[in-house]
């Protein structure tokens, strides 16, 4: 048996047993400190050094407080501030559940506190983190680093410049510079929590969430790194290369692509910039389907001007193979407004593949003086403006002159041609009648044409009525003013209609949620005569 290396470790069990036992005898006025107990070391060197007492721990030391131990090749303990030096191959375990590796540490007695510096690890069995310096407190079990940290579990790898984290609570707090980065996606935040036991990151400020299926950013918020749900908030959207849903308040499942915003939710198609804005928003990934509704308002550009587009559901598609179309529809209570162009209809559809925008159950359309009624309207766009429009069945043709006469044209079926957004053509096509007032310097009235034809040309010029040519042999007349009676100034089926003319006013104005939706009603045509000053037209354009 070796009596020296068992001398040797009864005098270490005495000076241990004496150094810590006057340590268990605070001064009044002190709280109990709690010894750092020697378990090991090959050697000791004591003495005082510079006027402290120093005792030299050389080769596999170990020391115990509570829960907490520190291993080291060599350690210097200063017994009067209850402080140890560790050098060479440092380890701090606690619990059997945390271990801390550097090369040397400092730890404080007192406090529980330790700062290990030079190729740091932490492990539990959460995770590993690798910084060059960090502080432990095995108090509160947390860990704290400020010269950038790298933290890797099974599914993430996240690195940050400075943070700490609670093996209690299994919660990471991150700033500066933080990215997370998994097979799936990237994450880039300055301020970021994450929980190693849920995966759930937590987030306040900028913060881009890169990904396969699309991008998502948001100041707020939550994001399972499992589930890939993200809830988040302030400024928050979805970055698709068919969409940019965006929303004060943001749900999303990139598992399954379905999207859900609220509040100033806004819907962009990106292949034809073309905007939606409304109060909740839904999207379908999958589907390649968008829904929006609440005081829902879409905005195009279109010859150099904004197209406003409102209705109680705007609803987008995506094309689902080559002969499909993107689709935009809009349903029910559509308003229209545009600086030279304002109309109405129950339903309206927008075919963005071939620019063709179809407005449904008797759509009207005000172009600047003139007034378009029919069953169904179709719009041709080229290159963003209006290159012709179809009116299909019971079409009708009203313009106000400078003395409040209406003239008239109604037919079948009908076609305007548009120059930069005027019309300049019609062409009537079956049954058609026209009442037109002859004037002499648009202020005295000289009589009243009227003719049958089945078709007709009209052509204008400054958006007022200028000619019409008949096709066909019509049955023509001319009534001078004086033998016109009120009834010889409509054709069947007038009305003018000037009082529900959009505003762009009424266009954007919000409306107040209903309790019930109620079916859509027919507005009754206004009664002969009834329509308003022009001045006052003009100040519904503005």
């Amino acid at each position: 048996m070796n009596y020296t290396k068992l001398l040797f470790s009864l005098v270490f069990s005495l000076i241990t047993f004496t150094v810590f036992g006057q340590n268990q005898r605070p001064r009044q006025g002190q709280t109990e400190k709690v010894p750092v107990d020697l378990q090991q070391a090959d050697s000791l060197i004591g003495g005082t050094f510079n006027g402290q007492r120093i005792d030299k721990l050389i080769g596999n030391v170990i020391f115990k407080q509570k829960d907490g131990m520190l291993y080291a090749d060599s350690v210097y303990q200063y017994k009067e501030k209850n402080v140890l030096e560790a050098f060479g191959n440092v380890r701090i375990n606690q619990a059997d559940t945390v271990n801390i590796t550097g090369n040397t540490a400092t730890y404080n007695g007192d406090t529980r506190t330790a700062k290990i510096i030079g190729d740091v690890v932490m492990r539990d069995p959460r995770m590993t983190l690798t910084t060059p310096s960090l502080d432990y407190n095995l108090n509160s079990r947390t860990a704290t680093y400020t010269e950038g940290g790298v933290i890797v579990d099974p599914e993430n790898r996240l690195v940050s410049r400075r943070g700490s984290y609670n093996t209690k609570t299994k919660m990471f707090d991150f700033q500066q510079d933080v990215n997370v980065t998994t097979a799936d996606y990237t994450i880039k935040a300055q301020n970021m929590r994450y929980n190693t036991l849920t995966k759930v990151v937590y987030f306040q400020g900028p913060t881009f969430i890169k990904g396969q299926q699309g991008d998502l950013y948001a100041e707020e918020g939550t994001y399972n790194t499992i589930t890939k749900v993200s809830n988040f908030g302030r400024n928050a959207y979805i970055l698709t290369p068919e969409y940019r849903l965006g929303g004060d308040k943001l749900f999303y499942n990139q598992a399954t692509g379905y999207g859900y915003a609220e509040k100033n939710v806004s819907l962009r198609a990106l292949k034809d910039d073309v905007t939606i804005r409304g109060e909740i928003g839904r999207y379908w990934r999958n589907k390649g389907e968008a829904k929006v509704y609440g005081n829902p308002v879409m905005e195009t550009v279109m010859e150099g001007d904004t197209l406003f587009l409102s209705a109680d559901t705007l609803y987008s598609q995506e094309p689902k193979g080559a002969r499909t179309a993107s689709m935009i529809f809009a349903y029910p209570n559509v308003k229209i407004f545009k600086s030279d162009l304002q109309g109405k209809a129950d339903s309206l559809s927008y075919n963005r593949t071939d620019s063709v925008m179809h407005m449904n159950v008797k759509p009207v359309l005000w172009n600047e003086e003139s007034q378009l009624v029919s069953d169904t309207i179709h719009i041709q766009l080229r290159n963003q403006t209006i290159d012709r429009m179809y009116m299909y069945s019971n079409a009708f043709i009203t313009s106000e002159d400078t003395l409040q006469n209406y003239n008239q044209v109604k037919g079948r079926d009908m076609t305007a041609y548009f120059a930069d957004g005027d019309i300049k053509r019609v062409n009537v096509n079956g049954n058609g009648e026209s009442l037109y007032f002859a004037l002499e310097g648009d202020t005295a009235l000289t009589g009243m044409n009227k003719a049958i034809c089945s078709d007709m040309i009209l052509k204008f010029a400054e958006n007022k009525l200028q000619t019409i040519s008949f096709l066909v042999q019509p049955d023509a007349s001319f009534v001078p003013p004086h033998e016109l009676n009120e009834a010889d100034r409509r054709l069947e089926g007038f009305a003018w209609l000037s009082e529900l003319r959009p505003t762009k006013q009424q266009v954007l104005s919000k409306k107040a949620p209903a309790a019930k939706v109620a079916p859509a009603t027919k507005t009754p045509a206004a009664k002969p005569g009834a329509s308003k000053k022009r001045a006052n037209r003009k100040k519904n354009k503005q």
